[in-house]
């Protein structure tokens, strides 16, 4: 099982914040770091210092760090144009020598958009499918060679198709809980199907979804599954009441909808979804200067799932 760290820096985390997260994701053993692609606070509180960029942020931890995997869950596509977004996360591979994932989705935040002046189409699955397709497409260009398309939302002319990434695919992440339109659109375009804050009973429903359908679209590679999940452990029940009144949730609530509890506790779930397919779970650290958590889990989780 591989545990990745994600972060959500819309809530209030300067970039100085996320590349102490990230080293200490580096140096604690966890596979990945990750982090949101939001420009507004939820909830009540601030955001202070204010949002930071997704592919900005990426690209100075591409090269502040040596191991370990970078992405977004997920980046949204109302942010970026396709092409644009191809070779930003094209240019963050080569920065950080072949590290990146793009986890990408629809979009869904409408208010983080106004704030923004961002526009928020009222068809956005349509564009998510073009979107994958343009980029991909992209990347899959032989070098010297032009890519076009023709489509409803988005059309490219003879592009070159540059620049390429280091890696010779980079992995597509998509996410959610769509009973129909999610699972064919992962089953096409995936390398992992995400389902994020799903109980174990949800995830293995949408996990035999996304399988059937790749069994339809007849792939014969296996998609990696994966949970993200609210993580907040405690050596005893008062450090975990302490962290989870810390990120403004009970006890009881990040039992029962996380991976809240003991070491023991949280092995235990986690070992109850890998039982139902899943081989990566994203871990939503949302107190970002509680350093010691992280080395908790490394040292009295991880070590177990080795």
């Amino acid at each position: 099982m591989d545990l990745r760290i994600f972060t959500e820096p819309q809530q209030g985390a300067s970039y100085d914040t996320l590349l102490t997260v990230a080293k200490a994701t580096e140096d604690l053993g966890f596979d990945a770091f990750y982090r949101s692609d939001h420009y507004l606070r939820m909830g009540s509180g601030d955001g202070l210092p204010g949002p930071t960029d997704a592919w900005i942020t990426l690209a100075g931890l591409a090269r502040e760090t040596r191991r370990i995997r970078l992405g977004t869950l997920m980046t949204a596509g109302t942010f970026r144009l396709p092409g644009v977004l191809a070779i930003q996360v094209a240019q963050v591979d080569q920065m950080s020598g072949g590290r990146v994932e793009l986890g990408l989705g629809a979009g869904w935040f409408e208010e983080e958009h106004r704030a923004y002046g961002i526009p928020f189409p009222k068809e956005k699955f349509g564009r998510l499918e073009e979107q994958l397709a343009i980029i991909t497409g992209l990347w899959e260009t032989r070098t010297g060679e032009t890519f076009s398309y023709d489509g409803t939302y988005y059309q490219l002319s003879d592009s070159p198709a540059l620049p390429k990434p280091a890696q010779a695919k980079v992995p597509v992440l998509i996410g959610g809980h769509g009973a129909t339109r999610t699972p064919r659109l992962a089953a096409r375009y995936a390398d992992e199907f995400n389902i994020p804050f799903a109980s174990i009973e949800d995830s293995e429903r949408q996990f035999g979804r996304v399988r059937a359908a790749a069994e339809a679209a007849g792939r014969t590679d296996d998609l990696v599954y994966s949970n993200a999940l609210v993580v907040c452990v405690g050596k005893d029940d008062a450090e975990v009441a302490r962290r989870a009144e810390a990120i403004g949730r009970d006890t009881a609530d990040v039992k029962a909808n996380g991976l809240g509890g003991s070491p023991a506790e949280v092995v235990d779930k986690i070992g109850r979804y890998g039982a139902i397919g899943a081989s990566r779970i994203y871990l939503q650290v949302l107190d970002l200067d509680d350093l010691d958590h992280l080395e908790l889990i490394s040292s009295q989780v991880l070590s177990q799932l080795k």
